[in-house]
Parts: structure tokens; C-alpha cells; sequence
């Protein structure tokens, strides 16, 4: 597998689908850091790496169409978690290779394409920060991905990482690097992130 993608051929699936409980139902994907939204500041983060932009959200289209993006929505029964966002990504999905990102991270280092590209067996890769496994910043191949698909959700096996086993995706450590996340209101006053 190349160590670098054409950017072309590299989808950036951002997941923006959660329902915000533990923020009182706030949607994530529009919650501003330093005047830009989350949705935007990831959807920008890899310029010249990644090409086309999705975003897996099943409520604010409108606004979301607004900036530009293109949104797609679940399509697995409600309750199905971010599996529903992965599988829905998948399904749009037009090029060879697939970046799963979650839009409440704090943020991801400069070199996370090419590190889980280099690092990616032949169906992909999950990165592995300092806080642990991340497992929906992962780097797909499509088609495997759209294979594995039907029969994990048959299974009953709805958390990413029993995907990720069954496609047998590498792990791939990133010293050094924490990703943090923005799910809590003390996420975001650790952060100095107001509310919306």
C-alpha cells in the first residue's frame, strides 16, 4: 500500500451524527473553537491530502448544504451508534479509500494521513493516541469496508472496533499525540470553549 494517497482517491467522512445528550442535545458539529465551527475546522484540516468532504449528520442539513458540504444520513435503524455514520459514509463514498473522523475531537496532529496510510494493512487502519485505540479516526478501503459492512450489522457487532477486527485494520501509534474530545460541558470549559 503507498505510503502517500492521491488526494483524489481519499474520501474525509466526518461523523457528526451523535444526538449531543451529554451536552443537552447541542449539535457538535457546530460548536465554534476560536470562531470556526468543528464541522469546517475538519472539513479544511488536510488540504492537498484528502478530496472529496462528507458528513454523516442526521439533523441540520440545511445548515450544513449552507457551508458547502455535502451531508448524507443514516441509513441503519436509530440506536445503531456510529457504525450508522460509518455505514452511511461508506454508501457515499465515490473513491478507492475512506478517513472516518469524529467532529468532537479537540483536534488530530498534521501528519495523521500519512501516518495511518503508512502504517494501514490491506484494508486500512485505526490510530492509537496517547489515551488509547480512537476507533473512529480510521482510514478505510472502500470496498472492504462495504463488504464487511452487512455482515457485522447481521451479527449484532455495532461498535467500530469489532468492524476494525474483522477487517483486521493495523493499529497505528501515535506517540505523543492526544486528540481529545469536546462531548462534555467540562470538555468544553477545559477547553475555553463557550457554549453555544
Amino acid at each position: 500500500m503507498p505510503a502517500v494517497f492521491a488526494a483524489d482517491d481519499l474520501t474525509l467522512g466526518l461523523l457528526a451524527g451523535g444526538r449531543g445528550t451529554r451536552l443537552g442535545g447541542i449539535d457538535k458539529a457546530w460548536i465554534e473553537r476560536d470562531g470556526v465551527p468543528q464541522v469546517l475546522r475538519f472539513a479544511h484540516r488536510f488540504p492537498g491530502e484528502t478530496g472529496p468532504v462528507l458528513v454523516s449528520a442526521n439533523r441540520g442539513r440545511e445548515r450544513h448544504a449552507a457551508a458547502g458540504l455535502q451531508v448524507v444520513g443514516d441509513r441503519l435503524a436509530q440506536g445503531s451508534g456510529p457504525l450508522a455514520g460509518i455505514d452511511a459514509l461508506a454508501a457515499a463514498c465515490t473513491t478507492g479509500w475512506l478517513l472516518t473522523l469524529p467532529v468532537d475531537l479537540f483536534d488530530v496532529n498534521d501528519c495523521l494521513v500519512r501516518t495511518l496510510a503508512s502504517g494501514a494493512s490491506a484494508h486500512g487502519a485505526v490510530a492509537e493516541d496517547d489515551d488509547g485505540l480512537q476507533p473512529l479516526v480510521a482510514l478505510y478501503r472502500r470496498d472492504a469496508l462495504r463488504a464487511a459492512l452487512p455482515a457485522a450489522i447481521a451479527a449484532g457487532e455495532l461498535a467500530p472496533r469489532d468492524l476494525q477486527r474483522r477487517l483486521e485494520l493495523a493499529r497505528v501509534r501515535l506517540p505523543g499525540v492526544r486528540f481529545g474530545n469536546l462531548n462534555t460541558l467540562q470538555d468544553l470549559a477545559a477547553a475555553r470553549i463557550p457554549l453555544p
